[in-house]
C-alpha cells in the first residue's frame, strides 16, 4: 500500500519558482518588473495632468495604483517565499493577473478617451495624456500575457 504522504502518481507537480535574480529572467515571473514600471508611469503621468474628467481619470488612477500595490505584494511574496504556504497560489496569481488585465484595458480605453477630449485644450496635457494612454495599453497587455503564461505554464 502506498504511503499517504505521497501524491497520487497521476498528479502533476508545478515547477518550482526560481530564486533570486533568476525570478526576473523566467517566464511568467519576468513580467513583474515591466508591469510595475509601466504601471507606475501610468499613474504618475495621469496625476501630472490637469484632470478634465475626474470620473474617467479617477478610474485610471484607481486601477493603476491598486494594481501596482497588489503586484508589488505578489512580487514580494515570490521573493520571500510566502507563496509556499498555500496550495492554490498559481490559481490566485492567474486569476489576479487576468482580472487586472481586463480592468487595465478598461482604464486604458478611458484614458484614451480623456486624451481625445484633451486634444482641443492644453497641448502639454494632451502629450502627457497620450503617453499615459500608451503606457496603459502596454501595461494591460503585460498583465494579460502574465495571466496566460501562468495558466499555460
Amino acid at each position: 500500500m502506498a504511503s499517504p504522504d505521497l501524491p497520487p502518481p497521476t498528479s502533476h507537480a508545478p515547477p518550482e519558482v526560481p530564486l533570486g535574480v533568476m525570478l526576473f529572467l523566467t517566464i511568467p515571473y519576468a513580467f513583474f518588473l515591466p508591469e510595475l514600471i509601466f504601471g507606475c508611469w501610468v499613474w504618475i503621468l495621469v496625476a501630472a495632468t490637469h484632470v478634465a474628467n475626474p470620473l474617467l481619470q479617477g478610474w485610471v488612477l484607481y486601477v493603476s495604483l491598486t494594481s501596482f500595490l497588489i503586484s508589488l505584494m505578489f512580487l514580494l511574496s515570490y521573493l520571500f517565499g510566502f507563496y509556499k504556504r498555500y496550495q492554490s497560489w498559481r490559481v490566485l496569481d492567474s486569476l489576479y493577473h487576468g482580472t487586472t488585465g481586463i480592468l487595465y484595458m478598461s482604464a486604458a480605453v478611458l484614458q484614451a478617451h480623456a486624451t481625445i477630449v484633451s486634444e482641443t485644450q492644453d497641448l502639454k496635457n494632451y502629450f502627457i495624456n497620450t503617453a499615459a494612454s500608451f503606457f496603459a495599453f502596454i501595461t494591460a497587455l503585460l498583465y494579460i500575457l502574465h495571466a496566460f503564461s501562468i495558466y499555460y505554464h
